[in-house]
């Protein structure tokens, strides 16, 4: 665990320790997903291990770092913990030895007289002090020989990078940047005016009576739904190794959007959301106090609605976009999660980390999307004020 590839990480040492010190207790059949996600990650006994799959993640990761230690041959000869996939049991195991030498028959006295007499019955007895160089050529052939063998020999090296999966295909265009991402909140308390949302260097109009007040729960002068999206796709980024920066989206200027990534959470709480996809298909609107999700290609003017005056505790239903462009205006790779209400955001950055709702959500566009602009409406039931799993309605990829 003080090897750079476990010290400089919170969770895959936490991880590999726990696992190894309950199977030497005698713990094995007890390291489930759901009972290390409890005991390592601090999660509470009844948390939804789909919705947050931090054990299986870390898992994967604790694996593919163990290949990479015992592939260096400086740990030769240690003892080899294994993680099986599938399994958070690990499997202890000594290192096969090298393969013996072959043995090489010992040159004798009675050797050595044996060529000397036959040198001699041929005529040849001056030639005898040449056998030492006789033996050196034939050691020599045996080594080349050797050699050849040697080169035809598999021998371990660096471990092949593991196949990205479709959590790291989607986040390519923001990991794969040199400059750090810029995740862009929502700010509920200050409103927001459509009217102004065609001017990317305009800034957040002050409140006004007249203008759309979102109704949402508060964390400091956040909604508290966009701090839950954001500390769990910022996962996604700091498992990579990314670097980002967090800005409300009344302090983001356009020339912070320039700089790199950006990812968007929240709608209408966000002028920035709300400019972006100004120009998508799938966008937001308002309407004598209703909020729209419309469908500008639709000949029929698809929308889906969420009434502004109804309580949270009796919203059955929200609305959400998530998207992943390569936006013109900035030239910068932007993702979006933004409901209509909090839960639809919530709804729609669980496809951002979840592989599980991401892969049904792949599941409608084509084999080579990671090379396309998408963008997707989901809709989320709502119980209680908490969002259920997203469903995916409409998708447009380009």
């Amino acid at each position: 665990m003080a090897h750079p590839l476990f010290a400089n990480s919170k969770r895959y040492p936490a991880l590999l320790a726990y696992v190894v010190d309950q199977a030497l207790r005698g713990n094995a059949a007890e390291l489930k997903e759901r009972s290390i996600g409890v005991e390592v990650f601090g999660r509470t006994p009844s948390y939804d291990a789909n919705a947050d799959p931090v054990v299986r993640i870390t898992a994967g990761e604790v694996r593919k770092r163990l290949s990479q230690y015992y592939y260096d041959p400086a740990h030769t000869g240690e003892l080899i913990i294994e993680l099986p996939t599938g399994s958070y049991v690990p499997v202890f195991r000594m290192p096969e030895p090298p393969p013996a030498p072959e043995p090489v028959e010992a040159l004798t006295d009675s050797t050595l007289a044996d060529v000397a007499a036959q040198s001699a019955e041929y005529g040849h007895p001056r030639r005898l002090p040449r056998l030492g160089w006789i033996f050196g050529a034939a050691i020599a052939l045996v080594a080349v020989a050797a050699g050849g063998v040697m080169l035809g020999r598999s021998y371990p090296s660096t471990p092949p990078a593991p196949k990205p999966t479709n959590i790291d295909l989607f986040w390519e265009p923001v990991t794969a940047s040199a400059n750090p991402a810029t995740f862009c909140l929502g700010e509920p308390a200050k409103n927001i005016d459509l009217e102004d949302i065609n001017d990317m260097n305009a800034p957040v109009p002050p409140s006004k009576p007249d203008q759309l007040y979102v109704r949402l729960h508060y964390s400091g002068n956040l909604a508290l739904a966009d701090v839950i999206t954001l500390t769990r796709t910022a996962a996604a980024l700091e498992m990579r190794r990314k670097t980002f920066r967090v800005v409300p989206a009344s302090e983001a200027t356009f020339a912070q959007l320039r700089e790199g990534p950006v990812v968007l959470i929240g709608a209408f709480d966000n002028l920035w959301t709300l400019r972006v996809t100004q120009k998508l298909r799938f966008g937001f609107e308002s309407q004598d106090g209703v909020a729209l999700l419309v469908d500008r290609k639709s000949n029929k003017k698809t929308t889906w609605a969420t009434a502004w005056d109804l309580p949270y505790e009796k919203l059955s239903k929200d609305y959400a976009i998530v998207a992943r462009i390569q936006d013109k205006t900035t030239g910068q790779p932007v993702i979006i999660a933004a409901g209509i209400s909090e839960e639809g955001t919530e709804a729609a950055g669980e496809i951002l980390y979840n592989p599980v709702y991401l892969d049904s959500l792949l599941s409608k566009v084509p084999a080579d999307w990671q090379h396309k602009n998408m963008e997707a409406v989901i809709e989320t039931q709502v119980i209680q004020g908490h969002s259920g799993p997203p469903n995916v309605l409409a998708v447009e990829t380009w």
